[in-house]
This record gives structure tokens, C-alpha cells and sequence, in this order.
């Protein structure tokens, strides 16, 4: 499997099809196939006009009912978010700069999927979202006009990702990394253990905080496993003392 296919564009919660078009357009432009929709404001999407030579990226987009579902098998997520209007505790890298981590993500192991989260023309990606995200993708834009059309926000990134396949690295030594279904288990099981303790109640911000720490780590499968059995023997001592 080529590095084109295993990067994938999410959608969340995209309201206009002429948009979602646009971007499955710039899909095919780039070379990339698979569409994730998160939240589908309508199904409609898929006879949009604006998908010149792309119906068959609309034809075989996946719909999903949350963002956890449509991301449960990648192991490196990236958010398009203006990092100034919320001040994530995120990595912000632009298209560019994405790049080498990326490409080094792919070569690192053959099942590492990488995903290009875009959220809708109105709010964009939420606190909630960007917290299952790795790093962020911020577009240097104007300053007096920083918000880009979704489709042309689509294209930008993908633009700078379309390297020849003679740039890829090669890779040193296979270490899949956890995927986000991974990270989510292990992300419940340490809020219920932090819960537990007393640290967190219900505190929205702390919550999201722990969820971004955890994709911080970087962890591989096999450690993300790990300390998912210590946190759970941990919570059931602390349970059976309570």
C-alpha cells in the first residue's frame, strides 16, 4: 500500500455538499483516495457538482456517527485548526513542516495510517476534537482573512504532501505505533482512575487536557498496552480499598 493510501481525509461535521465536494476534487488532484465523513449534516454530499473528477472518491466515502469512529485505526492524527484562537497545548506545524513527520510516521511501520482532520465551514474543529489530535496543521494565512474555504484548506495541505515517491524515507525499524482506538482505551481508563483519586470531577478542560497529553507520548502499541494494565491494576487496588 502506497503512502498516498494510507493517508486519509476526515471531515467532521462538513455542512455544505459543494464544499465536501470541493475537497474530495482536491483529493483526487493530490492522489489521495480515502474520504472519511464525521457527522454528516446530510447525504447529499455525494452528487455535489464541485466533485469534477472525483465522483468516485464520493461514491466510496465512509460515513461515520463520531469522530472516535472514523479515526479508530490511525495512529498519527493531525487537526487544521488556528492554534491562536484556542491555544491548544498542540504542536502547530505548518503543511510544510508536517511533512517529515509524517512521511517518517509511514515509513516507521506498514500499518500506520495518518489522519487529516477538517472541521465544519462554521466552527471548525472543537476543544473536543482537537484533543484526539497529535499535533495540529495551521495554514499561514493572511492575517486580516485567516479562514480558508474547506475544500481550499483541503487542497493547501494535501498540496504540500504530494511528494515524489523517491522522497520517502526508508525505514530503520518496524515499531507500529497505538492507533487512536488504542490511545482512547487507554485515555478512559486513566480519567476514570483520575476521577477516582479525586483529581478530576467535572472538569471539562482537565479531561481534554489528559486526552491530549496522552497522544503526546507518542506511544507504540505494545507500550500503550502496557500502561493500560498498570493503570487498570492500579484503579482496581485503589478500588478494593475504597
Amino acid at each position: 500500500m502506497s503512502d498516498h493510501e494510507r493517508i486519509t481525509v476526515v471531515l467532521v461535521a462538513a455542512r455544505n455538499p459543494l464544499n465536501i465536494g470541493a475537497a474530495a476534487r482536491a483529493m483526487a488532484n493530490f492522489g489521495f483516495s480515502d474520504l472519511r465523513i464525521a457527522n454528516a449534516y446530510t447525504e447529499s454530499f455525494r452528487k455535489a457538482r464541485s466533485a469534477v473528477g472525483a465522483e468516485d472518491i464520493l461514491a466510496t466515502a465512509h460515513e461515520y456517527a463520531t469522530l472516535s469512529e472514523a479515526i479508530t485505526d490511525c495512529t498519527l492524527v493531525l487537526g487544521a485548526a488556528m492554534p491562536d484562537r484556542r491555544q491548544p497545548a498542540h504542536p502547530a506545524l505548518s503543511p510544510a513542516q508536517s511533512l517529515p513527520l509524517i512521511l517518517d510516521h509511514l515509513a516507521a511501520a506498514p500499518e500506520h495510517r495518518v489522519a487529516l482532520l477538517f472541521g465544519s465551514e462554521k466552527t471548525g474543529l472543537t476543544n473536543d476534537h482537537l484533543s484526539r489530535c497529535h499535533a495540529l496543521l495551521s495554514i499561514p494565512t493572511w492575517p486580516a482573512q485567516p479562514s480558508m474555504n474547506l475544500g481550499q484548506a483541503v487542497a493547501v495541505c494535501l498540496y504540500a504532501l504530494a511528494l515524489p515517491a523517491d522522497t520517502t524515507t526508508t525505514p530503520q525499524e518496524s515499531v507500529p505505533c497505538a492507533t487512536d482506538a488504542e490511545l482512547d482505551r487507554l485515555t478512559r481508563v486513566l480519567l476514570d482512575l483520575l476521577h477516582t483519586a479525586g483529581y478530576l470531577r467535572d472538569d471539562g478542560v482537565k479531561n481534554e487536557a489528559a486526552a491530549r497529553l496522552v497522544r503526546r507520548l507518542q506511544l507504540s502499541s505494545a507500550d500503550s498496552s502496557l500502561l493500560l494494565g498498570m493503570l487498570r491494576k492500579v484503579l482496581a487496588a485503589w478500588n478494593s480499598r475504597a
